[in-house]
């Protein structure tokens, strides 16, 4: 796994959190997906980027090459 997949998934949750606040302070539901869905998808989006780059972190041998792998 790549460093970057990581934070692609944490930038991704961030962007879900994003459309979120907008339809929670719009009150615009888009079908099934309203402010509250959206929020709760993102921050697990975001949580799940974290947990990735977390593990990372704890099993690479060179934190130097961290991002280069």
């Amino acid at each position: 796994m790549k460093t970057k997949f990581a934070i692609i998934v944490f930038l991704v949750g961030a962007l879900i959190n994003i459309l979120g606040a907008w339809l929670k302070i719009t009150h615009i539901s888009l079908g099934p997906f309203n402010g509250n869905i959206c929020l709760t998808i993102g921050s697990m989006v975001q949580g799940l980027g974290i947990l990735l780059l977390i593990y990372k972190l704890l099993t690479t041998q060179k934190l130097k090459d961290l991002l280069n792998k």
